[in-house]
């Protein structure tokens, strides 16, 4: 895809995005600025909007394709998490925190939890599907370089009814450990601060 589609694109895919938000009143990106359209950014943003939760996002083109983990992540490859695809956020909201105001969507607290690279391991038949088809798909796997979270990890779509729903688990390989509490690590990647710090702000 050349370089205009994929913006035009992007722009098409970050409508609903846009339109829940009134950037006269929150500090949220509206657009995506940064970075190149074939990166492979992944972020982890701790939310404390109504309920408490871990947005998982992957950059796919010049989009974070995003899903809300009420749980957060695990390291237990035994345990799966529900994670419910929302809305594409644009890249710039990788690197956001701070706090969405009261009344506002989404209104609460954001820290970028974990962020880093991740490598697309999704393979049919022995080929490697591109990241785009593979969510098309319902079924991902990918390689996380994180400050918190390294290794194999994958997303698979439940197929129920509820469209928006899927599983995020820890894939069995070097990096698993079912006993580490990755909640401890509790600061910032991006910043070193903590959930009070940046609400302070």
């Amino acid at each position: 895809m050349s370089g205009r589609r994929v913006k035009t694109a992007a722009r098409s895919s970050l409508r609903r995005y846009r339109a829940k938000r009134n950037f006269r009143q929150t500090r949220e990106p509206a657009r995506s600025r940064r970075g190149s359209s074939y990166g492979s950014l992944f972020v982890i943003q701790k939310h404390d909007a109504s309920h408490l939760h871990y947005d998982f996002r992957l950059q796919v083109d010049r989009v974070l394709k995003s899903w809300a983990v009420p749980k957060g992540p695990s390291l237990d490859p035994k345990v799966k998490r529900l994670a419910v695809q929302v809305e594409d956020h644009p890249l710039d909201y990788g690197h956001f925190e701070g706090t969405i105001p009261k009344g506002e969507y989404g209104g609460g607290t954001v820290m970028v939890w974990d962020t880093g690279t991740y490598r697309n391991l999704t393979k049919a038949s022995g080929k490697l599907v591109p990241i785009k088809r593979a969510i098309e798909a319902g079924r991902v796997s990918i390689w996380l370089n994180g400050w918190k979270l390294q290794g194999g990890f994958a997303l698979i779509h439940t197929k129920r009814p509820q469209e928006r729903n899927w599983l995020l688990f820890k894939m069995n390989d070097e990096k698993t450990d079912a006993r580490r509490d990755v909640f401890k690590a509790d600061k910032s990647a991006l910043t070193g601060r903590t959930m009070s710090q940046i609400a302070k702000e």
